[in-house]
């Protein structure tokens, strides 16, 4: 099993506590970085039952996602070479494909944030959320199609409308907290978009499309595929997963910290069945 489930190298933050997996019984882990830069790892599990966890508290400034209206949007002859993957169509954002029906709704939009952000109110308003919409195969195209899917979907249909605009836009995965809002939800894993603008890039989420407080970056890649949470080679079963992302309050001492970490009910958190021999992972 390959699994990306670390904090993103990216991440400058103060952390309490260790990201690293634990597996359950103890295995081998192979720890590595992807094309990407993403932080990964190689598993090997053996028949039956296994548990994958970690548990830390991450120090976050307790500010939005960052926006600037004013972005502009650049030439492509301006672009650094590394931002020109992501004008391109993938495996789940065939931008090449929606690119007439990107121009008649977007075109006559201002170019930049402006823009960028009326292809995030149109992905917002048109597609409905629900967890019964969501399937493994199910494209930017699908997505349009069909109006429906979950937070990887707006994010597909959204990345590529924005690189059939020529706008550079990537897949981002991770932690979403309820910090800020005034009805908070069970924690979960979440997937946005970045956009490069003004020579930054930018979080932009379609799905919530509201900058939230507490976002916790993974993964980066062209889709979904590129950043998958688990891939696996052999028969598996999912049978238990379980994602907290819950706000400390005020400035707790080490002690403290340490407490709750040990009060965490981590090993509920990932439980696999391995139903046929071995899976290497």
């Amino acid at each position: 099993m390959l699994v990306a489930l670390y904090p993103h190298p990216s991440l400058n933050r103060r952390m309490i506590g260790s990201d690293h997996i634990h597996i359950e019984p103890d295995n081998r882990l192979e720890e590595y970085r992807d094309i990407y830069g993403n932080r990964c790892a190689r598993i090997q599990a053996p028949h039956g039952s296994t548990v994958l966890w970690s548990d830390c508290i991450v120090e976050d400034t307790g500010e939005t996602d960052r926006f600037n209206w004013d972005a502009r949007q650049h030439e492509i002859l301006d672009l650094p070479v590394e931002t020109l993957p992501y004008l391109l169509a993938s495996r789940y954002c065939e931008s090449d494909e929606l690119i007439d029906k990107a121009w008649d709704l977007f075109g006559s939009t201002p170019t930049g944030w402006a823009r960028v952000q009326a292809i995030s109110n149109w992905v917002h308003n048109n597609v409905l959320f629900d967890y019964r919409f969501g399937r493994p195969t199910k494209t930017a195209v699908d997505v349009f199609r069909e109006g429906t899917g979950v937070c990887r979907d707006f994010a597909h249909l959204f990345i590529a409308f924005c690189r059939a605009m020529n706008l550079p836009a990537r897949y981002a995965s991770g932690y979403i907290s309820d910090i800020g809002l005034e009805n908070p939800s069970a924690g979960d894993f979440c997937a946005w978009s970045e956009v490069y603008l003004e020579g930054e890039w930018y979080a932009f989420d379609p799905r919530n499309n509201t900058p939230r407080i507490g976002r916790i970056l993974m993964v980066r890649g062209r889709d979904a595929a590129d950043v998958a949470m688990m891939t696996t080679f052999g028969e598996y079963q999912l049978t238990n997963l379980k994602v907290w992302t819950d706000e400390v309050v005020g400035t707790p001492s080490q002690s403290d910290l340490t407490e709750i970490l040990q009060e965490r009910p981590a090993v509920e958190a990932l439980v696999l069945e391995a139903s046929s021999g071995r899976l290497c992972m």
